[in-house]
């Protein structure tokens, strides 16, 4: 079987897939006839497709998140590559293959990622910060192990979200070094929680976001993380008023910078400065990693991301 990222424009491949997403569609015909408009996805990436002439068993056959063995042609529509399928079926038992063998998931064991961040919570000098860290981790410690941290745009897979902590704490521990001003226990704290109530914002499987939480869609992880923090204050009896709390408060509020990134205040502290910006650097070079991953090696520029402001990247030269 082909892995999804070794495919290049006019490859005629066979294979197991998974329907990371599917969707009925019509076309502009007269009459108009149904289609999927699918998302191919293996561990190496992921692949639009089209279905054409779908018939009422097949609505009844091919739901998102099953495991399907494929037979198509890829082709390029648009400048971007898109596979055209002939022939799907679900897979079977005595095909033995696990839909764990068609996820991706984040190059470190999600064991390994947890505790690191358990190793870095514990590294906080502060007592009342580390309550308060420790309190909101502890509301999401089981979906830690699994949870992507976001839908599509970064680290969107198995683990994505304790990698993406992982990594933003590596990047902090170095800025903290090279500027002494900075105050280690709020960056380590403001880079655990600023994500840390995703599992609650999103609905996720394998990794894979099927849909936002209603707690997601009307309040967001932001606002969700913010009230952790009251939360823990009230219930361990801390002082709701404190400067600390209203430091990690803000961290939160404010690492998305902009209201219209849905931060309802921007950074004001220097250590909420150093937090938007950790934040920032690891997503997107995430972004572009991803990208050139699951680009096959054959092909120069990535499709567009749409988290760089829709643009491609171009690959050096090895």
């Amino acid at each position: 079987m082909t892995l999804l990222n070794k495919l290049t424009a006019g490859d005629e491949f066979v294979g197991f897939y998974l329907l990371k997403e599917l969707e009925v569609k019509q076309t502009n015909g007269n009459p108009p006839k149904d289609y999927f408009d699918i998302m191919l996805s293996d561990s190496s990436g992921q692949l639009s497709a089209k279905y054409w002439d779908v018939t009422s068993a097949d609505k009844e056959t091919f739901f998102p998140m099953g495991l399907v063995k494929v037979h198509g042609i890829v082709q390029l529509y648009r400048e971007r590559l898109q596979a055209k399928i002939f022939r799907l079926r679900a897979a079977a038992p005595d095909d033995h293959v696990s839909i764990t063998d068609f996820i991706r998931a984040a190059p470190i064991q999600p064991i390994d990622l947890v505790h690191t961040i358990k190793m870095s919570m514990s590294a906080i000098v502060d007592a009342e910060i580390r309550t308060i860290v420790s309190y909101c981790v502890d509301k999401v410690a089981d979906d830690l192990m699994h949870y992507p941290a976001a839908k599509t745009h970064h680290h969107a897979y198995y683990a994505g979200l304790a990698y993406h902590i992982v990594r933003m704490l590596e990047i902090g521990e170095f800025i903290c070094k090279q500027r002494p001003f900075l105050n280690p226990d709020l960056i380590r704290a403001g880079i655990i929680l600023h994500d840390i109530a995703k599992p609650t914002e999103m609905i996720a499987e394998y990794g894979i976001v099927s849909d936002y939480s209603v707690q997601g869609k009307l309040i967001g992880h932001i606002s969700l993380v913010s009230n952790w923090i009251t939360e823990a204050a009230i219930r361990c009896e801390l002082d709701l008023q404190s400067d600390k709390i209203i430091a990690l408060q803000h961290l939160v509020l404010s690492h998305h910078n902009l209201g219209e990134w849905g931060s309802p205040v921007q950074p004001q502290m220097a250590e909420a400065v150093a937090l938007h910006h950790i934040d920032t650097l690891d997503a997107k070079l995430q972004m572009v990693e991803d990208a050139l991953d699951t680009t096959p090696e054959t092909e120069p520029w990535t499709p567009m991301i749409r988290g760089l402001e829709n643009k491609a990247i171009y690959r050096s030269p090895k």
